[in-house]
């Protein structure tokens, strides 16, 4: 008779357990489901945003390279004087918050590896742009400017337009030789692709659709003064791109994880339900065999 009560107690402890489990799982289940809807919804404006920018993006560069391409050497610009690259800025685009599978480890990972194998032996600085960069790159030995990780906070052109101007400034006085940018290109909602790409000094780009072709503008007042205001207009349309497409990856990285999550606790709760189950028709055989052990030993008496 004590074994049957010891395992009817041990069984019951087993129920509860098993019940605070599916409850916690469906609590969990609840705000994955909530935060995928939260993500679809932002994912939608930030990919119509970036929709928007990339043909302007496009044709602004062709227009530069068109304009500079016919400049017959004349235009000297400043932006892009190559140098040895001893001083580099590099410029890890991450989110504020978590929970969006890879997406900001993915970048952290390029960001090292870009240090050790590209830019081995040189001056290293960051700029980190979203919460997360900068809170893994404070605790490194690297210089870290920290004006401008908050960009996601209010994200407007504005905002991102101060961090491509601190760059371009640092690049003109000399104080960066090289700056690149390190984000996610949105490709769709369950891939994106981590791009290091070369800010400054600028290079000739080629549309990929289009490619460059010597057209015969009218520049008014001249070409020199046309390229000096299309130039840092064009490479901060270049930076706020490369800032949107981090933002669209983002949600869109988030909205996979937290589908997957979901699916997940759904696994999981199925596996609870039946361990639960199983547990209470073993409580009840237990009862039984309690009820049919009390019977036989009044009969005995």
């Amino acid at each position: 008779m004590g074994s049957l009560y010891q395992t009817k107690h041990s069984l019951m402890a087993n129920l509860k357990e098993v019940k605070q489990r599916i409850n916690s799982v469906i609590s969990t289940q609840q705000i994955t489901k909530a935060m995928k809807m939260v993500s679809a919804a932002k994912l939608r404006r930030a990919q119509d945003k970036i929709v928007q920018m990339r043909p302007y993006s496009q044709k602004l560069t062709t227009i530069l390279n068109n304009v500079s391409a016919a400049s017959e050497g004349a235009a000297d610009i400043v932006y892009a004087q190559k140098r040895e690259g001893k001083k580099v800025l590099l410029v890890p685009v991450t989110s504020d918050k978590g929970l969006c599978g890879a997406f900001n480890t993915n970048i952290i990972k390029a960001t090292n590896a870009a240090i050790k194998e590209q830019f081995a032996g040189a001056e290293i600085t960051i700029l980190p742009l979203g919460k997360k960069s900068y809170e893994y790159f404070k605790k490194s030995s690297y210089v870290v400017i920290d004006a401008y990780f908050g960009v996601f906070q209010n994200l407007t052109f504005d905002t991102v337009r101060d961090a491509a101007e601190f760059a371009m400034n640092g690049f003109v006085s000399g104080e960066y030789d090289q700056v690149f940018l390190i984000f996610n290109e949105f490709k769709n909602v369950a891939t994106q692709i981590v791009r290091t790409e070369q800010f400054l000094p600028m290079a000739p780009q080629e549309s990929k659709e289009v490619k460059a072709t010597e057209t015969d503008y009218i520049l008014e007042p001249s070409r020199a003064y046309i390229i000096e205001e299309l130039v840092p207009t064009s490479l901060k349309i270049q930076f706020y791109k490369a800032v949107l497409e981090s933002n669209a990856s983002e949600h869109g990285a988030r909205m996979t994880a937290m589908d997957k999550a979901t699916e997940n606790a759904g696994e999981l709760l199925k596996e609870l339900k039946l361990m639960y189950n199983r547990t209470r028709q073993a409580a009840i055989t237990n009862e039984i065999l309690e009820i049919v052990a009390g019977a036989n030993a009044l009969a005995g008496k």
